[in-house]
C-alpha cells in the first residue's frame, strides 16, 4: 500500500496545549488522526519532540501503518514557538522520518483556513495569528511568543484575568463574578496564584480563557473589558495588513470565533467559515512537499 508512489504523509499541528497528528497518503487523504501532549518548540523543545513522535505512532497504529514504515514518511510540522531556521532544523533532525519540514504554526493555520484563496485570518487559540494571504504569499502581524506578544490569545486572556484578580484582591479594583471565580479556583489564596504564575506555561494560562469568555458572554465587566481589548488588537492588526470591509475574513482557534461579537460589524461582512484546521493545513503542506520531491505537479 505504501511506497515511493504512495508515500506516507504526516501533518502535525502543535502548540502550548497539545499536538494533533494526521497520517495518510496523497491518494487516500487522511487515514487517521491522534491527539497528544504539548508541542511548543520554544517552551520545551525536548518535550515537544517526544510528544510529537508518540502521537505520530498513535495515529499510525489507527491507520494500520507499522512503526518501521514511518521511516519513509514525508512530514510537515507547524509548531508554536518556532522562531529561527535553527529551531526548525533542530526539531526536524530529531524526527525519525525520511523528510520533515518544520515551520511555525502560521503557514499551517493560513493554509488550513483559506486554502489557496486570498483573504485574512484571525487564528486565536493559546497563541494569536493575524495573517493575510494574497497570490500564495503570506504576511503576518504578531506571533512573537507569549512573553512579548500573542495579544488577545487564550494565554494572554488567562494571564490578564489573573492580573486583574490580584488588583481586586489588593482593593485597587472592584471584584466581579469572574475575578471571584478565579480566586475560588486557587482556594481564595493569592499566594497560590503567584505560585501558579511562576511556573505556568502559555497553555496553563490558556486553560483559564474559557472562564473569561463565558464571563464576557454573561456581561461580566472584567470579562467584557478583556475581550474588547483583545478585539482592538486584532482590528489594528488587520488594518496594518490592509484589510478592508468586505474582504474575506476567517476566525479560527478556540478563542477566535468568540471575538466576532467584539469586532466592528463591517469587518465581518466578508466572513467565511474555515475550509479546514491548522492540522489540515499541515497535511496539505506535507502533500505538497512530497509532490515536489517526486517532481509531480501539486
Amino acid at each position: 500500500m505504501f511506497g515511493s508512489e504512495h508515500p506516507i504523509l504526516i501533518g502535525v499541528d502543535g502548540g502550548g496545549t497539545g499536538c494533533r497528528v494526521a497520517i495518510g497518503t496523497p491518494s487516500a487523504g487522511v487515514l487517521a488522526q491522534a491527539e497528544g501532549g504539548r508541542a511548543n518548540a520554544s517552551s520545551d523543545p525536548e518535550l515537544a519532540i517526544k510528544n510529537i513522535i508518540s502521537t505520530v505512532l498513535a495515529a499510525a497504529k489507527k491507520a494500520g501503518v507499522s512503526p518501521g514504515a514511518l521511516r519513509d514518511a514525508v512530514a510537515h510540522l507547524g509548531l508554536a514557538g518556532v522562531m529561527t531556521p535553527a529551531d526548525s532544523q533542530r526539531i526536524a533532525s530529531a524526527l525519525p522520518y525520511k523528510s520533515a519540514s518544520v515551520t511555525d504554526d502560521r503557514p499551517t493555520a493560513v493554509t488550513g483556513a483559506l486554502g489557496d484563496q486570498d483573504g485574512f485570518l484571525l487564528s486565536v487559540g493559546t497563541g494569536t495569528i493575524v495573517a493575510a494571504s494574497k497570490d500564495g504569499h503570506f504576511r503576518y502581524i504578531g506571533g512573537w511568543g507569549f512573553q512579548i506578544s500573542d495579544q488577545s490569545s487564550g494565554a494572554w486572556l488567562g494571564r490578564a484575568a489573573l492580573e486583574r484578580t490580584i488588583l481586586c484582591h489588593d482593593g485597587l479594583a472592584a471584584h466581579t463574578d469572574l475575578t471571584r471565580a478565579l480566586m475560588a479556583k486557587f482556594g481564595d489564596d493569592p499566594n497560590a496564584i503567584v505560585s501558579f504564575s511562576l511556573s505556568a506555561k502559555p497553555g496553563d494560562f490558556g486553560s483559564l480563557a474559557p472562564l473569561v469568555v463565558s464571563g464576557a458572554d454573561a456581561g461580566d465587566t472584567w470579562g467584557v473589558s478583556l475581550m474588547k481589548d483583545g478585539a482592538d488588537y486584532l482590528s489594528k492588526g488587520l488594518s496594518v495588513l490592509g484589510f478592508l470591509p468586505g474582504d474575506t475574513l476567517c476566525l479560527t482557534g478556540g478563542v477566535g470565533p468568540h471575538y466576532a461579537s467584539y469586532l466592528p460589524p463591517k469587518a465581518l461582512t466578508g466572513r467565511i467559515a474555515s475550509r479546514g484546521s491548522a492540522l489540515d493545513g499541515a497535511f496539505q503542506l506535507a502533500k505538497s512537499r512530497a509532490a515536489i520531491s517526486q517532481g509531480c505537479p501539486q
